[in-house]
């Protein structure tokens, strides 16, 4: 028991969650938002549901970092990529604002908003999560 206990102590934890489990909701955030954003805005375009499509492997190798711990480390630096691609994705914004056009379209551009502040934050987490491992030898 007290092995347990040691290891929760040394895990990183944002939120009270391990970063697994907060991959897994990002994972889950993104998939519904873009679903949610291409049904409000009556979307039928493919790039209205570039969230969704990047949540889905967020989700899945968060899932499979948790059900084979012996390959943790590998999924989730894929995790941590794909969260660098959504806020890669999300720089898209910087081009409407520079462009004055900011918010013309604004699904389009709310959603870029939400994918550079969300990528950068989770991006940010993962790499202080790794950071946290290094130092910690898990």
């Amino acid at each position: 028991m007290s092995e347990n206990l040691s290891q929760d102590v040394s895990e990183f934890k944002i939120f009270g969650m391990s970063m697994e489990s907060l991959s897994i909701g990002y994972g889950l955030f993104l998939i519904i938002w873009g679903i949610i954003i291409s049904f409000i805005s009556g979307s039928d375009s493919f790039t209205s549901y570039i969230p969704s499509f990047l949540g889905i492997p967020i989700l899945i190798f968060s899932y499979m970092s948790i059900k084979i711990p012996t390959k943790k480390k590998m999924f989730m630096h894929i995790v941590v990529l794909v969260g660098l691609i959504v806020l890669i994705g999300g720089l898209d914004v910087i081009r409407s604002i520079m462009s004055a056009n900011l918010f013309d379209n604004i699904w389009a551009d709310t959603s870029k908003l939400m994918m550079l502040l969300t990528g950068f934050f989770f991006t940010y987490q993962c790499i202080r999560s790794f950071i946290h491992a290094r130092k910690n030898k898990l």
